[in-house]
């Protein structure tokens, strides 16, 4: 598990144990905060960053235009870049001269990271 989630899991085992001494509705309102934070945190960190989502835009990196999948794909990974960018297995790619010719052709700014 990842530092932000041992982190959250933590806070959540805190919140349950605070639960237990507190009034019923503020049990309910505390694991519906917890439940709310789970599931927020699951959706940023596993769901939306898949580097296998830009592999439409393969063709366009290493010489062509980006097709409308790719610059979608583009687009939709954006919040990633700086992630990928810090991976070693994805940084010489989306650090290349020819992912940032296919951000730009696709209206899609690079983070600065």
């Amino acid at each position: 598990m990842d530092q932000a989630k041992l982190e959250l899991n933590h806070l959540l085992l805190n919140i349950l144990t605070l639960a237990k001494t507190e009034m019923k509705a503020n049990c309910i309102a505390i694991c519906a905060v917890a439940v709310l934070l789970l599931v927020a945190n699951a959706n940023v960190s596993e769901a939306a960053c898949n580097p296998n989502d830009l592999a439409p835009c393969a063709p366009a990196i290493v010489g062509g235009a980006p097709s409308s999948l790719c610059c979608t794909k583009m687009k939709s990974q954006k919040p990633c870049f700086c992630q990928y960018a810090k991976d070693p297995r994805f940084s010489s790619i989306v650090n290349s001269p020819g992912a940032k010719k296919v951000a730009s052709a696709c209206g899609v700014s690079f983070p600065k990271c």
